[in-house]
């Protein structure tokens, strides 16, 4: 029974029931995990592409070339 309970927990988390039907809704609420899911990785990856270039303040380097003829 606890699982039960923390899956309406989170399904509740998620948001409003989305039907009077709990299988339904059920479906929903699995849809919604994944979307959550997913935005949760894209932010992950774009913290950590923040992180990595933090303090990424190298000069830049200048090439020069001279025509000889």
């Amino acid at each position: 029974m606890k699982q039960k309970s923390a899956w309406r927990w989170w399904a509740k988390a998620l948001g409003e029931k989305a039907s009077k039907c709990d299988k339904e809704s059920d479906k929903i609420a699995v849809i919604r995990t994944a979307i959550f899911i997913s935005y949760l990785i894209t932010n992950s990856f774009i913290i950590a592409n923040a992180i990595r270039h933090w303090n990424n303040n190298q000069p830049p380097i200048i090439h020069l070339y001279v025509n000889s003829k």
